[in-house]
């Protein structure tokens, strides 16, 4: 009983950005995806990207499987917020084909180990 009490104070302090409950952010991030899904075809056209649409729908997998593990609503709104901002730019083509392949670029490059690399990138 107590641990309800608690839940209530803690909801009413805390305001929900878009989302009541779970399965409201739920349903926003599933339609998110479907946006997504059903625009990635104009995407590749009106950019012109050297990937396919089927890289391109596995990439946006990719990317929604990355974030598949945040519970918190706050936080999940706050991506669809984002997420739908980038699908906009996408759309109306603001972006340029660079920003578009850049969903590509590995995240992290592998340190340098021999001592010349070493010493041109600045690592002891």
């Amino acid at each position: 009983m107590a641990s309800r009490e608690a839940v209530r104070r803690a909801i009413q302090n805390v305001r929900p950005i878009l989302s009541a409950d779970r399965e409201e952010a739920r349903k926003r991030v599933l339609n998110l995806y479907k946006a997504w899904y059903r625009q990635i075809p104009y995407i590749v056209m009106d950019y012109d990207i050297p990937k396919s649409v089927e890289q391109c729908r596995e990439k946006l997998r990719e990317e929604f499987l990355k974030q598949r593990n945040v519970t918190d609503i706050r936080v999940i709104d706050m991506l669809v917020i984002k997420g739908q901002m980038e699908l906009q730019e996408s759309v109306a083509i603001w972006k340029q084909k660079g920003h578009i392949m850049r969903y590509w670029q590995e995240s992290c490059e592998p340190k340098p180990t021999d001592f010349l690399s070493k010493f041109l990138t600045g690592h002891n």
